[in-house]
C-alpha cells in the first residue's frame, strides 16, 4: 500500500520554524476568535489533504486530454471528476473549474462575451456591488463602460424597476446580478426577462450565494445565466478558488477566455480540492448545513435587531447580513476595529443611501463550526455588549474564546 506524504506541523518546524510558529499562529487565531467574515468559512480536513497533496508539483496548462506538458494522465481524472461533480451539483451542462479565484472567473465571462468599451449593467458599488463590477481600480471598470442600478431607498431591495429603465436607455451588451453585501435572493428570472428584452448576455454572479445553491438553500441562477461565476470558498466550503458554469453553446469561448487568454497553468491541487468539495456538498449533510446557516443569519439579524442595530433590508434570506451600528454610538469602521479587538472578527461595509459605513458579517463559518440559533442569540448580544461599552475588551475576549471552545473548527 502507498502512502501519501504528508507535511505535519513539526516537520515543518525543524525545516522553517518562523513559517511554522506563523501557520500556527493563524490556527490559533482561528481557534481562539469568532469568525464572521461573510466571504470565510472552514474546508473540511479532506480539502486541506487534496491542497496539500503531490498535485501542487504538477504544471498542467491546458485542458484534459490537450495539456501543454506531458505526465498529465492522473490530474486529468482530477479534473474531469471535478467537471463532472459541479456539473450535476449545480445542473450545468459545461463547468470550467480551472480559475484561481472569484474574479478571475469574471474576468474570464467578460473575455469570452465583451470587448472594451461594451457598455455593461450591474450594481452600483455603493449598493453592495463589487470591484470586478465596475470599479475604475479594477479592470472591469478601466475597460468597459459600467452603468450601475441601485436598490430601494426604502426597502433596501434591488430597484428592479430602475434595472430596467437603465437597460432599456443604455442598451447594454451584458447585465451582470449578484452583489457581495445583499442579503436577499435575486430574481434571476426578471433579470433574464429585462436581458433578452434588450439583447444583453446576462451573467450571474454568485460566489455568495452558491454554496447555498449547492445546499437547495438558495434559488439557482444557472437555468437564467448565461454564465454563472462563482467562488468554492464562502458557504461551498471548498478551497479558495474560483468556477464559471454555462451551456454547452458558450462552452469553447468560456475555457478558451480561462486559458490560455487570462491564465496559464491550472492549480491541480487546488482543482482535486474543489472536486472534493463539490462531492461533499452532493450529500444530505451538507443540504442541512445550508439550511442551517440561513437559519441561523436570520436569529442573528433579529438579534442584531433587538439589540438596537439597523438591519438593512429587515432581515436576510441567506448566510450574509448588513447592519448601521450608529444607533448604538459609533460608525462601522470604528466598530469593526473594537470588535476585532475583542476577537469577533467581521467587515464593514457601504450602506446604500448613507454616509457612514456599515457592518457586514455572516454564519457560514459558525454554522460549520457546529453552531446554531442560541449561540446566534449569543453572539448578537455580544457584540451589542462591545459597541455599547457594556463588555470590556478583556472579557468579550475571554467569552468568546468559552464559546469557541466549544466548537472548534478542527476538533482534536
Amino acid at each position: 500500500m502507498s502512502v501519501v506524504p504528508v507535511i505535519e506541523a513539526d516537520v515543518l518546524r525543524r525545516q522553517d520554524p518562523e513559517l511554522a510558529e506563523i501557520l500556527l499562529g493563524e490556527l490559533a487565531r482561528q481557534s481562539t476568535t469568532l469568525q464572521l467574515v461573510a466571504a470565510e468559512n472552514f474546508t473540511s480536513p479532506a480539502v486541506l489533504a487534496a491542497l496539500g497533496s503531490p498535485l501542487a508539483n504538477k504544471y498542467a496548462e491546458g485542458y484534459p486530454g490537450a495539456r501543454h506538458h506531458g505526465g498529465c494522465e492522473i490530474v486529468d481524472v482530477a479534473e474531469r471528476v471535478a467537471v463532472e461533480r459541479a456539473k450535476a451539483l449545480f445542473g450545468a451542462e459545461h463547468a470550467n473549474v480551472q480559475a484561481h479565484s472569484g474574479s478571475s472567473a469574471v474576468l474570464a465571462a467578460y473575455a469570452a462575451l465583451l470587448r472594451p468599451g461594451d457598455t455593461v449593467l450591474a450594481l452600483g458599488l455603493p449598493y453592495g456591488g463589487h470591484l470586478t463590477h465596475g470599479s475604475p481600480a479594477n479592470f472591469s471598470g478601466r475597460w468597459f463602460d459600467f452603468v450601475g442600478y441601485g436598490v430601494d431607498a426604502e426597502t433596501g431591495i434591488v430597484d428592479y424597476a430602475q434595472m430596467r429603465s437603465l437597460a432599456r436607455t443604455h442598451r447594454p451588451k451584458a447585465i451582470v446580478c449578484g452583489s457581495i453585501a445583499y442579503p436577499r435572493h435575486i430574481d434571476h428570472a426578471l433579470f433574464r426577462e429585462v436581458a433578452d428584452e434588450v439583447g444583453a448576455y446576462l451573467i450571474a454572479d454568485a460566489a455568495h450565494p452558491i454554496g447555498l445553491v449547492a445546499g437547495g438553500a438558495a434559488p439557482n441562477p444557472v437555468p437564467y445565466a448565461d454564465i454563472v461565476c462563482a467562488t468554492t470558498h464562502k458557504v461551498l466550503r471548498g478551497p479558495r478558488g474560483g468556477m464559471l458554469l454555462c451551456g454547452s453553446e458558450l462552452a469553447e469561448r468560456v475555457d478558451r477566455a480561462v486559458f490560455p487568454f487570462t491564465q496559464g497553468g491550472a492549480q491541480m491541487h487546488t482543482i482535486a480540492a474543489k472536486a472534493v468539495a463539490f462531492g461533499e456538498a452532493a450529500t444530505p449533510a451538507f443540504t442541512a448545513y445550508a439550511h442551517q446557516v440561513v437559519a441561523n443569519a436570520r436569529v442573528l439579524a433579529a438579534g442584531l435587531a433587538g439589540e438596537g442595530f439597523v438591519v438593512t433590508t429587515g432581515g436576510t434570506d441567506t448566510h450574509l447580513i448588513t447592519v448601521d451600528p450608529l444607533p448604538l454610538g459609533v460608525d462601522g469602521r470604528a466598530a469593526r476595529g473594537q470588535l476585532t479587538a475583542a476577537g469577533l472578527v467581521l467587515d464593514c461595509c457601504p450602506l446604500p443611501h448613507g454616509d457612514s459605513r456599515g457592518l457586514r458579517l455572516g454564519t457560514a463559518a459558525v454554522t460549520t463550526q457546529g453552531m446554531g440559533e442560541g449561540e446566534m442569540a449569543t453572539i448578537a448580544a455580544l457584540l451589542a455588549g462591545v459597541l455599547r461599552g457594556r463588555v470590556d475588551t478583556r472579557r468579550a475576549r475571554d467569552e468568546v474564546r468559552d464559546l469557541v471552545g466549544g466548537f472548534p473548527p478542527y476538533p482534536g
